[in-house]
């Protein structure tokens, strides 16, 4: 059994890493800028899930993989990097659909990619990759079990926490969104800062070391 105190512990140090704003937040706020609350909320959801597949693989050993060869890392890190400054390069584009955005429902099917880009964007974070790969081994106890299911017992935390606190960046993000949407000029103004946001974060994925 793992001992409660290392799954408390461990969630301390997932909450410090889960409020500093990475890829995920960044990408949320860039998709409640340019979409709205519920764009937002679903690439939380997207996202979230993204990184419960990197536990289950760092648990599996994928993680660890990752960390000790390069090339693979850095073509897992280059993919989702990418993606993002194509998202952000449509978003600037099709600023100017915003102001019918706002008056209606997301169109059929915008809810599903929405979570499929936030999920893409959440398994190819980098910064939880090497989070569960080189903290999360730390945590377990080589006597309590097997060690793929104390990674299980002890990570599943780090998800739920990411999912409450990049919520709370969505739903802040999105308010200020719509004091923007009172003027079409804002609103283009404000796609094209998600827009910017999302092709920086990418640009910043990129170029960044692996910690």
């Amino acid at each position: 059994m793992v001992p409660l105190s290392h799954v408390v512990a461990f969630g301390v140090a997932a909450l410090i890493l889960i409020v500093i704003p990475g890829p995920n937040v960044m990408f949320t706020v860039g998709r409640a800028l340019a979409l709205g609350r519920r764009a937002a909320v679903l690439s939380v959801v997207g996202t979230g899930m993204g990184t419960t597949v990197c536990l289950v693989g760092a648990s599996l050993g994928l993680g660890a993989l990752l960390m000790a060869w390069a090339m693979l890392f850095l073509a897992v890190k280059i993919a989702g990097a990418v993606y993002l400054i194509f998202l952000g390069a449509m978003a600037i584009r099709e600023r100017r659909k915003l102001s019918e955005a706002l008056r209606g429902p997301l169109p059929d099917g915008t809810a599903r990619r929405v979570v499929r880009q936030g999920f893409l964007v959440g398994v190819t974070n980098p910064k939880t990759v090497v989070f569960f790969a080189a903290v999360l081994p730390q945590f377990a106890v080589p006597s309590a079990g097997w060690l793929p299911v104390q990674f299980l017992i002890i990570g599943a935390c780090f998800p739920v926490l990411q999912v409450l606190s990049d919520a709370v960046w969505a739903v802040g993000a999105a308010s200020a969104r719509e004091w923007f949407a009172r003027s079409p000029k804002r609103v283009e103004a404000v796609g094209a800062t998600g827009g910017v946001m999302i092709i920086g974060v990418g640009t910043t994925m990129a170029f960044s070391g692996n910690s």
